[in-house]
């Protein structure tokens, strides 16, 4: 495959980058200084660094290519149709096939009722576009009051302004004006940080019923919907106790209240069938799609939603959309992924192959001393780091201290690693070896070991 060439040397890429270009979630003086570093191509697993490094890259991008990088096919789909149809928007009561196409393909494969598409650029976009959706939904049902949606603290719905609100992440809150108003969170269920003396089993319970509570507190006549994410996963990947999920599907049905389920991450493979909503045995009434969508090749997201939501809205004219809403270049890419996907049978794969394979080995990392915890479903899991595994204690100093310390160990060992607080979280791409995954386990059990040693040399590896 033909690859860009680039000729400029890493640190004159480095000092461009520092001075122009804005990272996400960066602290942009400090990497200006620190210099970044730069990916120059990929292929399957592997990301190449303008040093010529392989990195093994454990996060599939941001969560997302799921297929591996260098798939022809998805470069084949995106140049075919960008000789035909390279862009027109669905507004003006026009569409184009390969949005149409799309949308019947995800009606297919979403579960229960849920039929109908409203394209957007990202999972941001489409959980803003949620968010207006069942205020909307109410409005139109004659009940405008229904204002209030809940969610739990540490969830990531999205970075803008309304689905930063959404989330649960206070570092996002403390800047710009977030949360915006009739925006409430409820606790997540992490049993290992917060579970106490409980048993997961009635932890669980006890986190899935302060939805009922905060319903009660604000009035169930007020409240529009709840938003989650099956598994919480840029929150450091919480696998809840089984008796969340049934207890919050209760609730959510007894108060009649909309469902929202969040599967930007979870969707397309990643817990070892098409959702996660199927995985946790979850039915919602509206899920946000985005990232394993299109294996990340090019951005397009959405929210797939009932026939009862479609209907009352369909009543009345929404004012809502973006220009690249159903992209047809985009929508072409995601078609032929959804395609590969199931054609190649990786999702089957995930189930009853290399993700039993990747739990047995990821697991066995809670024989490392720093590791307290690995949860794990389908190609998503993550470690908990602790100086004290009985007590399942936090370290004493700055959260999240060791965990930055892991990951720069992790990159150092040219695995790409991410870390949420002191937990380490991975979501390789689904086409990933057991080779690969032995490589995986290998430098991340090293990382750790240098970790360790570096936190005791400086006197972090203690208990608080």
């Amino acid at each position: 495959m033909a690859q860009i060439s680039n000729p400029l040397p890493t640190a004159d890429l480095q000092a461009l980058d520092a001075a122009h270009h804005m990272h996400p979630f960066t602290h942009g003086a400090a990497l200006g200084a620190k210099g970044a570093r730069i990916i120059t191509r990929a292929e399957g697993c592997w990301l190449t660094d303008s040093e010529g490094n392989r990195i093994l890259d454990g996060m599939a991008g941001l969560w997302c290519v799921n297929l591996g990088y260098g798939r022809q096919e998805l470069v084949d789909a995106a140049t075919r149709q960008m000789s035909e149809l390279p862009f027109y928007n669905t507004f003006f009561q026009t569409s184009h096939a390969p949005a149409i196409q799309l949308a019947a393909r995800l009606a297919e494969l979403a579960p229960g009722d849920l039929n109908h598409v409203f394209f957007a650029g990202s999972g941001s976009e489409a959980n803003d576009t949620n968010l207006r959706m069942v205020r909307t939904y109410w409005e139109l049902k004659g009940q405008p009051a229904r204002k209030a949606v809940i969610s739990r603290w540490n969830a990531y719905h999205g970075s803008s302004v309304g689905s930063g609100s959404l989330g649960g992440m206070k570092g996002m809150h403390a800047q710009g004006g977030m949360p915006i108003p009739d925006i409430h969170h409820i606790d997540q269920p992490n049993w290992w940080a917060e579970g106490g003396d409980l048993s997961p089993e009635e932890f669980g319970l006890e986190r899935a019923k302060q939805l009922e509570a905060k319903i009660q507190e604000l009035g169930p006549e007020n409240v529009a919907a709840f938003i989650a994410e099956p598994l919480q996963g840029a929150g450091g990947v919480i696998v809840p106790p089984e008796s969340y999920w049934p207890e919050v599907m209760r609730i959510v049905r007894e108060y009649g209240i909309l469902l929202i389920a969040d599967e930007v991450i979870c969707g397309f493979g990643r817990t070892g069938n098409w959702f996660g909503s199927q995985t946790l045995g979850i039915q919602p009434d509206i899920m946000t799609i985005a990232k394993g969508l299109s294996s990340g090749y090019l951005p397009i997201g959405g929210s797939i939603v009932s026939s009862e939501i479609a209907r009352v809205i369909g009543d009345a004219e929404f004012n809502h959309g973006y220009t690249y809403s159903g992209h047809p270049v985009a929508a072409a890419v995601a078609l032929e992924n959804l395609r590969i996907l199931d054609e190649e049978g990786i999702i089957t794969r995930v189930r009853e192959e290399i993700g039993p394979y990747l739990k047995e080995k990821f697991e066995s990392l809670t024989e490392h001393p720093m590791v307290g915890e690995a949860s794990i479903v389908g190609m998503m899991g993550s470690i908990a780091l602790t100086p004290d595994k009985a007590r399942r204690a936090a370290f004493r100093g700055e959260e999240g201290q060791i965990g930055l310390m892991t990951r720069e160990r992790c990159f150092a060992n040219n695995l790409v690693m991410r870390h949420v607080g002191d937990r380490m979280i991975i979501s390789p791409p689904l086409v990933i070896s057991k080779d690969e995954v032995d490589v995986l386990i290998a430098r991340a059990w090293k990382s750790l070991d240098e970790a360790m040693a570096q936190a005791k040399s400086e006197g972090l590896f203690v208990a608080a």
